[in-house]
């Protein structure tokens, strides 16, 4: 038992520790920042892409087209530049109706802008454009893949990822049409010459069979951790409480990507990392960004309604991505859900 005397020193030892300790954290380049409430961005961030700058600050864009920076990955605020200028912004109007899903990353000293440009399902393009700078403006757009071409309906969602074995470069996009991969140039800036597309998730839409698209996939992301590639996407309609994170992995980016319990993607199956009930505050999680690692634990940016909110609206959120004992994710939530969910994944695979 402590004395009354000894509690004071005690505690001046535990401080002293604490302030050495989060000194050190500064060193190492690790946030001690807590994540604040949800949502992180309270205007309507569509679509979210997140990507670092050479000082570790960290850089948002949406479908709204503007660029959000922060410090911790939790507190942002608008950097005033957006990832066109007025008269690219221009130039892309004269053509297209929609510009959605901008997806950053990075090769050698410049950042290379992948973004969804269409009329309609059947006439859409996802086109690349380049910056010095983490902030652009972006310019110099052409063309990677055209569904007027390929034939793939809703050429949308780009995801550029480099396969750690030999350096190539892929492409993975798509939605109602199924979700694709393709091979790319070395430079990012094209189809590689005789690549094929490959069928790597989700199945066409179709309104009899799936009204509630649960068998849809879109919004990839890749995402490398111990010896899997785990490939992100959001399953549901996008406008209600069916839309939903979901996940499958492969041990290459050839895959096959399989749930839990051992089914294909391309079959329509995948395990839930994050959704919703119907009547929930918030409802409808999907479309995630880059997770980030900060201070030893997982984070996941989406895009989520708010209910009462403009139904069109969909803020930033950010929670925290926990891997269970079998390597698989969910996102922490204060009411269970996620512990029910991996138990009922967990009796499929029994």
């Amino acid at each position: 038992m402590f004395e009354v005397n000894h509690i004071k020193p005690l505690m001046m030892a535990v401080a002293a520790l604490s302030c050495m300790a989060a000194a050190e954290a500064v060193r190492a380049g690790v946030a001690r920042t807590k994540p604040p409430a949800n949502p992180v961005w309270a205007r309507s961030f569509a679509d979210p892409t997140t990507w670092r700058a050479p000082d570790g600050t960290w850089r948002a864009a949406s479908t709204s087209r503007r660029i959000l920076r922060s410090r911790d990955f939790f507190h942002w605020e608008d950097s005033g530049k957006s990832l066109f200028s007025g008269a690219e912004l221009r130039r892309i109007r004269t053509k297209w109706r929609n510009i959605w899903a901008p997806d950053v990353f990075r090769l050698g000293d410049e950042y290379l802008l992948y973004v969804s440009l269409n009329n309609s399902a059947e006439d859409g393009v996802i086109a690349v454009y380049s910056s010095r700078g983490p902030e652009g403006p972006f310019t110099g757009g052409r063309i990677v893949t055209c569904s007027r071409e390929t034939g793939i309906h809703d050429t949308i969602d780009p995801e550029v990822v480099r396969d750690d074995r030999d350096g190539t470069l892929w492409l993975f996009f798509g939605s109602v049409g199924r979700m694709h991969r393709v091979r790319l140039s070395a430079d990012g800036r094209s189809v590689a010459p005789g690549a094929k597309y490959e069928h790597v998730a989700g199945l066409k839409a179709d309104a009899a069979l799936d009204p509630c698209r649960q068998k849809v996939f879109e919004g990839a992301y890749l995402h490398r951790r111990n010896g899997w590639w785990y490939l992100f996407a959001s399953r549901g309609c996008y406008w209600n409480h069916t839309y939903a994170i979901v996940v499958g992995r492969a041990r290459t980016l050839d895959g096959p990507f399989l749930d839990r319990a051992g089914r294909r993607m391309t079959d329509g199956f995948a395990t839930t990392v994050l959704e919703s009930r119907e009547g929930d505050a918030f409802f409808g999680p999907g479309h995630n960004g880059e997770i980030a690692t900060i201070g030893g634990r997982d984070y996941i940016p989406y895009h989520c309604h708010v209910a009462g909110e403009n139904p069109s609206a969909r803020p930033l959120f950010v929670s925290e991505l926990v891997w269970d004992r079998h390597g698989w994710p969910r996102v922490r939530r204060a009411d269970g859900m996620e512990d029910d969910v991996v138990k009922d994944e967990r009796r499929m695979v029994k």
